[in-house]
């Protein structure tokens, strides 16, 4: 499981890579994978939009990487601006060091400087590091000419966002891995009438298979139109 943060840093829930649908991320995929497990480029820098798996490819690898006995750190950069640059402190001791939003420290001085040594360090000791932002090396507004540089070097990959036919199989899957049969066409009704980002999309799943437990019905479409139903309005009809 992934190591947690003695900073006052919470992580969400584990994920795994064989939960991810890679569809045309699959070289970034199997490049991180490699890293994580200490076999391959050593720096690997994931840039894309939001809900293209950014955050969810770092936990994973995480993961990977304790799985093989690596020691590994996920430290996710909205929280820990609540902090001090200080976390960076000697984590050159660690395998893999995962920085998730790389960009909210850019025009920090003290946090790029943090970054900066901790970028250096890990080089020296053949560790590893994943970093990942919304943007790429090039449009980062990262103000130390030297970490800018150190960002860019390594492997670079744009994370593609999927497609309607990738949702639909992701849900799928998804829903699979929770003992539920959704099938194709209730995958493209719910992706017609809902929010369509992954995010939105799997917590939706959460709350039908919960809904359809209680209610001891599978997944179907009559189900979930009465289900989106209650959710505008609470008076609907019952499921």
């Amino acid at each position: 499981m992934p190591k947690q943060l003695a900073l006052g840093l919470t992580l969400p829930e584990s994920t795994s890579l064989e939960s991810y649908l890679p569809a045309a991320n699959q070289q970034a995929v199997a490049d991180l994978a490699a890293c994580a497990r200490g076999s391959g480029e050593p720096f690997i820098y994931l840039w894309g939009a939001t809900q293209t798996g950014k955050s969810h490819l770092l936990q994973a690898a995480t993961q990977l990487a304790d799985q093989v006995g690596r020691s590994a750190l996920y430290i996710p950069l909205d929280q820990a601006t609540q902090l001090s640059p200080a976390i960076f402190d000697d984590l050159e001791q660690m395998d893999l060091i995962c920085l998730d939003g790389v960009e909210l420290i850019a025009g920090q001085a003290d946090w790029e400087q943090g970054v900066f040594g901790l970028f250096n360090r890990l080089r020296e000791r053949d560790k590893s590091l994943l970093v990942a932002a919304r943007c790429s090396p090039l449009n980062l507004p990262i103000r130390l000419p030297d970490l800018l540089s150190r960002l860019s070097w390594g492997l670079c990959y744009q994370l593609q966002p999927l497609n309607d036919q990738d949702k639909i199989q992701a849900l799928s899957t998804a829903a699979a891995g929770r003992g539920l049969a959704l099938s194709d066409e209730t995958a493209r009704y719910i992706l017609r009438h809902t929010q369509r980002d992954m995010g939105s999309l799997r917590q939706l799943l959460r709350q039908l298979d919960q809904a359809s437990l209680e209610a001891k019905r599978g997944l179907t479409i009559p189900f979930i139109k009465t289900f989106l139903e209650q959710q505008t309005d609470p008076q609907a009809g019952g499921l």
